[in-house]
C-alpha cells in the first residue's frame, strides 16, 4: 500500500526546523525597547483572515498612528504565523505589538547601525543596504500592502479572505511590487523576522504571551540553574520562565 503523503503546515515548519532556536528564542531585537507584557488577550483574526476587534486590551499604541495601519501588521503577520491546532497565532501572541514597541525604539531607527552610503542594492547576503529606516520601511511596506489589496481586490488589507492576503505577501516576498529606496522582498524579511521574533522572544518584550511560543517549542525559557534535571536520562519538560519572571 502506497504512503499517503503528509500535509505540513506552516507551523509544523516551523516545530520540525528549529527555525527558531538560538538568537530567535533567546531574546528581542537588535537595540530593541523593553515593553510590558500586558495580560490581556489581544485581536483574533477569523477564518476570512479579518481581524475581530471583539476582544478587550489595555495596551496602546508606541508607533502606529492609526488603528487601520495597525490592522493591517496584525492580519499580515497572521497569516505568517497564523494560528492552529498547535496553538496561538502571531495576533494571539501579541506580536503586533511587539513589532509596534520595537518600531518605536532603537530597532526602528536604527540608532547602532552605520546608516551612511553607499546604497547599492546588495545581494541577498549582504544584509542591511537601504538608506531607510526600518521604522520608514514598515510605515511604506504597510501602505503598500493597503495599496495593492485596494488595486487587486477592491479591499483594504485587513477585509481580504485569508487566501487574497497570502497571494499579496507572496507577491512581496518574490520582489514583485515597486517600492522607494527599498525592495518588497527586504521588506517581507523583515516582517516576517520581526514576526518570528516577537513569538518567540522572552514576553517582557512585548509578545510571546504567556510564553505560549516557548511551550509550543517545549523551550525551558531563562531558568536559573538546570542542576535537579541535568542528570536524568529522559527529556525533562521545564515550565518556562521570563527574564521578567513571569
Amino acid at each position: 500500500m502506497t504512503e499517503k503523503p503528509k500535509n505540513y503546515s506552516r507551523r509544523d515548519f516551523l516545530k520540525t526546523t528549529g527555525i527558531a532556536t538560538g538568537a530567535l528564542i533567546g531574546g528581542g531585537l537588535i537595540g530593541g525597547l523593553v515593553g510590558l507584557n500586558v495580560d490581556k488577550t489581544g485581536q483574533q483574526v477569523s477564518d476570512t483572515g479579518t481581524t475581530n476587534h471583539g476582544m478587550p486590551t489595555n495596551e496602546g499604541f508606541q508607533f502606529f498612528q492609526n488603528q487601520r495601519e495597525f490592522d493591517v501588521l496584525s492580519n499580515a503577520t497572521e497569516r505568517i504565523f497564523p494560528k492552529d491546532d498547535l496553538g496561538p497565532g502571531a495576533i494571539e501572541l501579541g506580536v503586533p505589538y511587539f513589532i509596534d514597541r520595537q518600531l518605536a525604539g532603537q530597532y526602528g531607527s536604527n540608532t547602532k547601525e552605520y546608516m551612511q552610503g553607499p546604497f547599492a542594492v546588495g545581494a541577498k547576503t549582504q544584509g542591511y543596504q537601504s538608506r531607510l529606516t526600518r521604522a520608514s520601511i514598515f510605515r511604506q511596506g504597510i501602505a503598500k500592502l493597503e495599496e495593492e489589496a485596494n488595486k487587486r481586490f477592491e479591499k483594504g488589507f485587513s477585509s481580504l479572505e485569508a487566501q487574497q492576503m497570502d497571494e499579496i505577501l507572496t507577491a512581496f516576498q518574490n520582489d514583485e511590487i515597486p517600492m522607494t529606496g527599498v525592495t518588497s522582498a527586504f521588506f517581507f524579511r523583515l516582517l516576517r523576522t520581526a514576526t518570528l521574533e516577537g513569538a518567540y522572544s522572552d514576553p517582557m518584550y512585548g509578545g510571546n504571551r504567556n510564553m505560549d511560543g516557548w511551550k509550543m517549542k517545549e523551550f525551558p525559557g531563562h531558568q536559573m540553574a538546570y542542576i535537579n534535571v541535568i542528570e536524568k536520562e529522559k527529556f525533562q519538560k521545564i515550565e518556562p520562565k521570563s527574564l521578567g519572571g513571569m
